[in-house]
């Protein structure tokens, strides 16, 4: 008997990382192909077969800075999605079942393309802001087979219109990447923390300020530093930045930073805060139990961070892009012991526990 088929659609970097690591889990009686709709879908590689055309936009899809859906269209996002469309709407008779992971955009996809059916893991929208609209529950509902909120509220809301809706658990936190990297063996000082300076154009500069900051701390106070290297980014570019050396495996110079790929849980598990800009490894981090700071800048949208902090509470620090700012709240954070558990406490009621991974498989097996 042949495996079944199945599609797994992913729009963005941190998607496509759960879609990968849920793959990877997938018994052999069914064979995936992934089609990340937006960048290269390097997570996939080696996991599964990539298909589809992909987009790539100026933004990277991330829609903190303001502006960013604006200079999308002129870097000719509307141009990508006729392409798109054209793939789902062959592949709509190709699979045995199809996988959404993120948000609305990807089920509206399958919609118009005629895909029904669809086991949606709805990875955004989090209970503590806008609920689902009535449009969306409607589409929902002649598209999903079954869908997996975040909060129990969000699942009643499509429950209440009789869509099959679940709240089973935070599938970010099953698929927090680990490896056999030794950061507790790397351990030499009191205090730890991990930088995510995150996957896009502002990386390396990121990736400088959070350097900067950590040298600006009280001697008695610095910390061991570790780097959660996204794929893709360039850590020569990161060096030159920072004005760091790169030897294959650290950076060395003022500040001696540790560096590991696909370890975001083993490095997390061996910090006390969290540095980070990233999108999907900050909800991460902070369902860990480690406090996280994040740096505004000046064209950034605050209406984003602020909506995001409705969910994430005082797990999260917003501070401006400023090194000295930066290492003022790190180091009330790395002085406060009890401040910094309840901070985590915090984070690690509000973004959920893990659990959701084998409810979703077991629904892609039936």
């Amino acid at each position: 008997m042949s495996p079944k088929t199945l599609l797994v659609i992913t729009n963005g970097i941190g998607e496509d990382s759960v879609g990968a690591e849920l793959v990877r889990r997938l018994p052999p009686t069914i064979k995936a192909s992934a089609y990340p709709t937006l960048g290269s879908g390097a997570y996939y590689e080696g996991v599964c077969e990539i298909v589809g055309p992909r987009a790539t936009l100026a933004s990277a899809g991330s829609r903190v800075a303001k502006g960013t859906i604006a200079k999308d269209v002129r870097g000719g996002l509307l141009a990508t999605v006729p392409p798109g469309l054209a793939f789902m709407h062959r592949a709509r008779h190709a699979y045995d079942r199809v996988l959404v992971i993120g948000d609305f955009i990807g089920v509206g996809g399958c919609f118009l393309t005629g895909i029904r059916n669809v086991t949606y893991v709805d990875v955004y929208k989090t209970g503590y802001s806008r609920p689902y609209l009535g449009i969306e529950r409607w589409v929902i509902k002649q598209t999903c087979r079954t869908v997996f909120s975040r909060h129990l509220s969000l699942a009643a809301s499509l429950q209440h219109d009789g869509i099959d809706a679940r709240a089973v658990g935070n599938v970010m936190m099953d698929t927090i990447p680990r490896s056999d990297f030794d950061a507790a063996s790397l351990r030499t000082k009191p205090l730890a923390v991990t930088l995510l300076p995150g996957s896009r154009d502002l990386t390396a500069a990121n990736f400088a300020l959070m350097v900067e900051a950590i040298l600006r701390l009280p001697a008695e106070l610095q910390p061991d530093v570790f780097l959660a290297l996204a794929g893709g980014v360039d850590p020569l570019a990161l060096a030159k930045a920072a004005g760091l050396s790169w030897d294959g495996a650290r950076f060395t110079g003022d500040l001696t930073v540790h560096v590991a790929q696909s370890a975001l849980g083993t490095l997390v598990d061996n910090s006390d805060v969290v540095l980070s800009q990233a999108g999907t490894a900050t909800i991460q981090s902070l369902g860990l139990g480690r406090p996280v700071i994040t740096f505004i800048r000046p064209g950034d949208r605050m209406k984003r961070h602020l909506d995001e902090n409705r969910l994430f509470g005082d797990s999260r620090l917003l501070v401006p892009d400023d090194a000295n700012e930066i290492a003022n709240v790190l180091t009330r954070l790395l002085r406060d012991d009890a401040d910094r558990a309840r901070r985590g406490a915090i984070g690690r009621e509000r973004i959920g526990g893990p659990g959701a991974i084998d409810k979703i498989i077991e629904t892609l097996v039936q």
